[in-house]
């Protein structure tokens, strides 16, 4: 088993390289642990709290007891499957603000600036805005990722954008465009009614060329020869052999297995490598650090009228919405249900949004557990720049062993004033006139709770991940001994080995983490292929006039 290219893992970057790679010619394997996409619990975008929940799909990791939160364990679902996380999540299509990007570039990846990546990203869109409004010069309209809108027929999904437009907030036609900021409606990647994942949009085409396999195996290790990556160690059907490669090897596993992965082959924290009793390769103290993630709240509503989605919620109403979908992929079943968006400023003084709103016209949680309430509805609401940071360490040096992950959620001051602010902005959204023909009362975290302190508890106790890990390989400049590739996704100290997922992230971007993923893959192909860089576009996103003295 050979082949110029060897990637590890059928993600979000990981099938898009695949797909750049093979098109121009070169010969490429994909290794990836995961089975088949195929079924509805995957493809109907309605269904999606079940296969995060299976573990037919999921790697079911989940964190160590974290120390802020009262030593709760949380979920951290990554795919086990073909497609990723992206044949798992909620399909939110983000591409985060120009100023991460800024950022990016300002840390030391180079040519990673905004101006650097919106060709890309729109080289990998087709937009469809569905009459909605949008901003077509800044989309792109021939790539291989469909992205659509909901319908928005459902009354409560407009209020939540009248309310936030009533409280002062500006109206958005497209956050992915010119202004992210204010409120509107969501982008989603569904096409015809079902998920439109990585693999729909890419490694399906990449594996009708006759230079593109896929092997389901699971990667032990990185072999290294000589300071030079030669291949990877894998095992199926109770084997282990290493599968050859003549260029590169690319880890594109999930910023969870990625970094364990090059630990396991002798790349990271020396002294952490040692006590594992694995070889050093390569000291590099940033592998497994810098762990970030999205933390996000629901602020339920109870509904004085039933327009929710709970009409749906029992045995008959869930083999109707079913029965749409599969005879005609339409109906509740072919719409992810997340069809308005809100991005804000916490405060004056913040340049851009640093706030994100999901609305959903259900009061539900992630596990399907739908509140006792009955009719109702919910923003998920949380900060998008923590200051916390966690790491992923090895458990073991077996490679059949989850790692340690700790992301030392909420150990920062802010962390608490931050999230205090967003409950008590988002109440005052739910205030609004446009909702009061449909408010009965305030689930949770429930009227009593005002004071700091009992904020605090309900924090402690009802925060939950968003699902949005990144940042174990950082990229930086390669005298900074924190990062782990260059600006051009190489592993800096090794040849012929790179890292193409959401692990090089330096900062997290403000938004779900899917586009920005799929992003990477798309411009580490052409880092990859020694091409040009498509040539950047200086455009300015719009800033709000007075953001140094106002909040909206």
């Amino acid at each position: 088993m050979q082949a110029e290219y060897v990637i590890v893992g059928a993600g979000s970057a990981g099938c898009a390289m695949a797909y750049r790679l093979a098109q121009a010619g070169r010969s490429v394997i994909v290794i990836e642990h995961g089975g088949s996409d195929w079924g509805p619990l995957i493809n109907m975008p309605g269904a999606l709290s079940y296969p995060m929940n299976m573990t037919r799909y999921d790697w079911g990791y989940q964190t160590e007891p974290e120390p802020h939160l009262g030593g709760r364990r949380l979920a951290c679902p990554r795919g086990k499957v073909v497609g990723g996380s992206s044949s798992i999540n909620g399909m939110i299509y983000v591409r985060g603000h120009a100023r991460d990007y800024d950022h990016w570039r300002d840390q030391g990846a180079d040519g990673w600036g905004y101006a650097d990546v919106l060709p890309y990203f729109k080289r990998m869109e087709h937009w469809h805005d569905g009459g909605h409004g949008g901003d077509p010069s800044w989309r792109g309209t021939d790539g291989p990722l469909h992205v659509t809108r909901g319908r928005r027929d459902n009354p409560l999904v407009k209020a939540f954008v009248q309310a936030g437009v009533q409280a002062g907030y500006p109206e958005t036609g497209d956050y992915n465009g010119h202004q992210q900021e204010g409120f509107g409606p969501y982008d989603m990647t569904v096409w015809q009614g079902r998920r439109w994942s990585a693999a729909q949009a890419y490694l399906k085409p990449a594996l009708k060329l006759p230079n593109c396999t896929m092997v389901r195996a699971l990667a032990h290790r990185v072999v290294i020869t000589d300071g030079r990556a030669i291949g990877v160690e894998v095992s199926r059907g109770g084997r282990t052999e290493v599968i050859e490669a003549q260029a590169e090897v690319i880890l594109a596993a999930s910023s969870i297995n990625t970094p364990k992965l090059l630990m396991l082959s002798g790349i990271g924290p020396a002294g952490h490598l040692a006590a594992h009793g694995v070889p050093v390769v390569a000291d590099r103290a940033g592998v497994g650090q810098n762990l970030q993630d999205h933390l996000e709240l629901y602020i339920q509503m109870a509904a004085s009228q039933p327009i929710s989605l709970y009409k749906h919620w029992n045995p008959f109403g869930k083999a109707w919405v079913g029965l749409q979908w599969l005879l005609a992929k339409a109906g509740p079943g072919a719409s992810n249900q997340f069809e308005s968006a809100g991005f804000i400023r916490s405060r004056a003084g913040v340049d851009y949004p640093d706030i994100q709103y999901h609305f959903l016209p259900i009061a539900v949680r992630y596990d399907g557990q739908v509140a006792a309430e009955g009719h109702g509805f919910q923003a998920h609401v949380g900060p998008m720049r923590s200051v916390s940071r966690g790491a992923v360490t090895l458990r073991s040096a077996d490679p059949a062993d989850a790692p340690k992950i700790q992301f030392n959620y909420m150990s920062d001051d802010s962390d608490w004033h931050d999230f205090r602010q967003c409950i008590r902005l988002t109440r005052e959204v739910f205030a609004q006139d446009a909702f009061k023909p449909y408010v009965k009362h305030e689930i949770q975290p429930g009227e009593a709770a005002q004071s700091d302190a009992a904020l605090n508890d309900f924090i402690r106790e009802h925060v939950e991940s968003a699902y949005h890990p990144c940042g174990t390989c950082r990229m930086g400049r390669a005298d900074d001994p924190g990062a782990v590739v260059d600006s051009q996704a190489r592993v800096i100290g090794v040849s012929g080995l790179r890292v193409a997922d959401s692990s090089i992230f330096p900062r997290i971007t403000n938004g779900n983490l899917n586009a920005p993923s799929i992003l990477v893959g798309e411009k580490v192909s052409d880092h990859i292929l020694g091409r040009d860089p498509l040539p950047p576009e200086n455009v300015q996103p719009w800033m709000h006039p007075d953001w140094q003295g106002a909040q909206r």
